[in-house]
């Protein structure tokens, strides 16, 4: 085999039958590891040496990692996020670095959108309550005319907004690439400062990178700012909230609700406090897996290692 491969992102390994023979033909040979969600540091260094080229879900390509990958030409990672991938060390190293951006923005918004209706009339507790035996009347909220915050506007918030401006919410926006004030081109946004967005919403959404200087943008302090009441969606990355903060919120009313379809370690630990909470709804990292959105971003994410493996592409 000319080339050897590493595929750790479950959604193309699930899917790999249909990749095999255009692999085979470039003599491309593939390992598949069983993965729960992403592949350690550790797990990492004890093979890494041996591939040419990864195609990565949200594993931990530290310096150490990519230090030891001598023959590493190409990660192409499985979807948007880079942040599991030290990029420093891979442009010192001469290891070329690809994504899939803006390959799922509708189908995270479409349960970013879930979300707020659930937490908005409280569906999830009804739905326990009738399996429970019970028949509750639980009031919710009217969306119409309620803030929406969204933190971070790129291609996935941008499809937030869209669904939301339809349900009648208002919607605000916070981007460090964005001018306060400024209105987005395919929505009526209005950008405002990070402050006034928390102390403004009644949702706030979560649809920004994770960057070093966000790590933690919402935890103790920034929850008392916003509104008695406010809640919050995370469909972006775990770290941006600290998850014992938002705990401690909930608890004393001061959040409504969460949903949280990512956290600061995955899978969710069990003792985690946000499993004890009704209120708060859990989900697997799973926003964008549907079988379109896993076809099309399949497709680029093996493009990209092909590119990178045969010196091809920018």
């Amino acid at each position: 085999m000319k080339y050897r491969v590493l595929i750790s992102c479950r959604q193309l390994q699930e899917t790999f039958e249909a990749y095999r023979s255009l692999f085979e033909a470039r003599g491309i040979e593939v390992e598949m590891p069983p993965v729960t969600q992403q592949l350690t540091e550790r797990e990492l260094l004890e093979i890494i040496d041996r591939f040419d080229g990864v195609i990565a879900g949200d594993d931990q390509f530290t310096a150490k990692v990519l230090e030891k990958a001598k023959r590493l030409k190409v990660i192409s990672k499985w979807g948007i996020g880079v942040d599991a991938i030290d990029q420093c060390a891979a442009k010192r190293l001469g290891i070329r670095v690809c994504n899939t951006p803006n390959a799922f923005a509708d189908e995270v918004a479409d349960v970013v959108l879930g979300y707020i209706i659930l937490l908005s009339r409280k569906l999830h507790q009804l739905d326990q309550g009738v399996r429970n035996g019970e028949w509750k009347k639980i009031r919710g909220t009217s969306l119409r005319r309620k803030t929406l915050g969204v933190i971070g506007v790129g291609s996935i918030g941008q499809a937030v907004i869209r669904r939301a401006e339809v349900c009648g919410m208002v919607c605000i926006g916070y981007d460090i690439a964005c001018v306060p004030g400024a209105v987005g081109d395919a929505n009526s946004v209005r950008m405002v400062e990070f402050g006034d967005l928390l102390e403004t919403a009644n949702f706030i959404s979560l649809n920004c990178n994770l960057t070093a200087s966000n790590y933690h943008m919402l935890g103790e302090r920034e929850f008392a700012r916003m509104k008695n009441g406010v809640c919050i969606i995370n469909t972006a990355r775990g770290k941006l909230i600290d998850e014992r903060a938002l705990a401690r919120a909930i608890e004393e009313g001061k959040v409504a609700g969460a949903a949280l379809d990512v956290f600061e370690e995955e899978p969710l630990p069990a003792g985690s406090p946000l499993r004890e909470l009704p209120n708060c709804i859990l989900g697997s990292h799973n926003s964008s897996n549907t079988v379109e959105a896993v076809a099309r971003v399949n497709e680029l994410a093996v493009r990209n290692l092909l590119e990178g493996l045969d010196g091809s592409g920018s």
